[in-house]
Parts: C-alpha cells; sequence; structure tokens
C-alpha cells in the first residue's frame, strides 16, 4: 500500500513531466473499463521513462516480451527513430483486436510489428539481432525469457525488465509456496545479478525496472 506521501510524489512527478498523449489516455480508460488488470499498463510515468531511454540510446531493433493492451509498445516506438523497427509479442490472441486498433490509431504504428503467440518459441525466428529487449511478460517465465532474449541482442545492448521489485514482496520474509509469480521474480533477480555476462542495475520506479548492458 502507497503512503500519502508517495502518491503525492508521484501526483507531483505527473505534473512535472511530458503530459500523457492522448491516444495513451483514452488506451488506459478503455483498460480500465474492459480489462481485468489494467494495473499491468505501464502508465503515464514509466512510459515517458521509456520513450527517453529510447531516445537516448537511439537503438534500430527493439524487442518487447508481453505486448498486453501496446501501452509501453507505443511509448517505445515514440522515442525510436523513424527508421527504427519494435518487435513486441503477446501470448494472449484475445488481446490482438484490441492492440491492433491502438496501433492503427497511432502515428508511429508503423515502427511496430506485432506478433502473437508464446516468445520463447517465436525469438529464434527472428533473422535479425536487437538492441533493446523490454521484457514485461509472465513473471514465473522471466528467466526463460531473458535467455531467449540475450541470444538475439547484439552485445553492448540493453534489456529493461519490468516488475523487478514485484510490490516490494521480492523481500517479504515469508512467500506462499503457491505464490509463482514473487517466486519467479526472485529468482530472475538472483540470476541475472550471478551473470557475468552483463551489467546490472535496478530503478525503483513504479514497481522496479531492472536494467542490464550486454557487455
Amino acid at each position: 500500500m502507497k503512503s500519502q506521501n508517495d502518491i503525492a510524489l508521484e501526483q507531483y512527478i505527473r505534473a512535472h513531466i511530458d503530459d500523457e498523449p492522448k491516444l495513451l489516455k483514452e488506451l488506459t480508460r478503455q483498460a480500465h473499463i474492459t480489462l481485468l488488470h489494467p494495473r499491468m499498463l505501464s502508465g503515464h510515468i514509466q512510459g515517458r521513462i521509456l520513450k527517453m531511454c529510447m531516445r537516448m540510446i537511439q537503438p534500430q531493433r527493439v524487442l518487447e516480451i508481453g505486448t498486453y493492451t501496446g501501452y509501453s509498445a507505443l511509448c517505445i516506438a515514440e522515442g525510436l527513430q523513424d527508421n527504427a523497427h519494435l518487435d513486441t509479442i503477446e501470448i494472449n490472441d484475445e488481446l490482438e483486436p484490441k492492440i491492433r486498433t491502438f496501433f492503427n490509431k497511432s502515428e508511429h504504428g508503423h515502427k511496430i510489428s506485432l506478433h502473437i503467440g508464446d516468445c520463447v518459441q517465436i525469438i529464434p525466428q527472428f533473422p535479425y539481432m536487437f538492441d533493446v529487449v523490454f521484457i514485461d511478460g509472465n513473471k514465473r517465465h522471466y528467466i526463460d525469457y531473458y535467455e531467449a532474449a540475450m541470444s538475439k541482442l547484439n552485445s553492448g545492448g540493453f534489456i529493461f525488465a519490468d516488475n523487478t521489485l514485484w510490490d516490494g514482496h521480492v523481500i517479504d520474509k515469508h512467500i506462499d509456496a503457491t505464490d509463482f509469480q514473487t517466486q519467479g521474480i526472485i529468482a530472475f533477480n538472483t540470476h541475472v545479478k550471478q551473470d557475468t555476462r552483463v551489467e546490472t542495475a535496478i530503478l525503483p520506479i513504479r514497481d522496479g525496472i531492472t536494467v542490464l548492458y550486454k557487455k
């Protein structure tokens, strides 16, 4: 549960960064009306950070694992140069019509290719390497996603893994044996800490974003 101070600080941040684009506001409203877990959207603050990261890195090819509604994909595409491209993978085919509707409405939609299916099967089929990967799929399989992504990530590339603080549950002393999401995040955090192929940092933004640099 967020404290009143945390909520006030978040409101202050929203008021002092770039406004959320109109299309993304519409997407957020639709998600709250039609989806069971609208909180899974990246949201205004994280979305502006993702865009800014793309501005700084200037990747040519980006891979996203876990499209959900397409909010984060649109933020990433917004920060890409016009000749750059994002491949985003979503396993839930029921979300495809909603995703494509918003991609088609966006002036940045031409930079995005949507793939429906299991990313572990799809990733090896790409005939090219990536400069940036954004992981935001099922937390139980983060290590699998990470290893699949690493095989297609250029040296000097970056991986951004979302939700790696998992509402603070990563420091809970007692974790339910059936809480496979929390177990998956903790296992992932340990895995990348021990991985000598990467340099690792965690940004305590929203629900935590781990940033990994492939040596």
